[in-house]
């Protein structure tokens, strides 16, 4: 493990990933972003401190306190900010919880893992690079896949979805949400058991 278990004043981490400025706002690659958003605005908070190469705030969630946090450093470095602020926190990597995209899942399916490689994620690639292992849990959110892959995917990923794909997944933000609460109280195992 990189970081001891000492206590803290944050128990969790959990980190939406996504890529910063306009051009990329409401991307498929922007779904832990926008998962974690709505988590904050449903708590009553803004992510709007700046620290950690990230834009970040504390919130009580799931009976604990959590450093929601945004990654600033673009996607494919998101493992710098959230080494920074594992390693301030002193949190250990089986409670940084990481929310993001994957391609490799039908829009808007949710799929919990307690640790696993990156699957062609560099955002994840980064981070276990970063926390030195890749036992995290995560939460990936379905976003689908170009029918021809290859070139046409970096288009894909920083592309919009379609308005019936952004209903489906405004759903899974939800669910998302309350699969992150089932991880911090319950465990990997469970959550794993409830939403996958």
């Amino acid at each position: 493990m990189l970081f001891g278990n000492k206590s803290s004043a944050v128990d969790w981490l959990v980190a939406g990933l996504g890529n910063p400025g306009q051009k990329y706002q409401n991307t498929r690659h922007n779904m832990g972003f926008l998962t974690v958003d709505l988590l904050a605005e449903q708590k009553g908070v803004k992510l709007n401190k700046v620290k950690f190469k990230s834009a970040y705030n504390i919130v009580g969630f799931a009976g604990c306190k959590c450093l929601v946090m945004k990654p600033q450093t673009y996607m494919n470095l998101s493992g710098e900010a959230v080494r920074e602020a594992a390693q301030f926190y002193k949190i250990p990597a089986e409670r940084v919880l990481v929310i993001y995209d994957d391609v490799s899942l039908p829009v808007g399916k949710l799929r919990v893992r307690s640790s696993g490689s990156a699957g062609g994620h560099n955002g994840i690639k980064n981070i276990i690079a970063h926390l030195g292992t890749q036992d995290f849990p995560r939460i990936k959110i379905g976003t689908g896949a170009p029918a021809g892959g290859g070139e046409e995917m970096v288009d894909w990923v920083i592309g919009v979805p379609s308005q019936a794909e952004r209903k489906v997944l405004v759903e899974s933000f939800e669910r998302a949400i309350l699969a992150a609460e089932c991880v911090i109280e319950h465990g990997c195992q469970k959550a794993m058991n409830d939403f996958n």
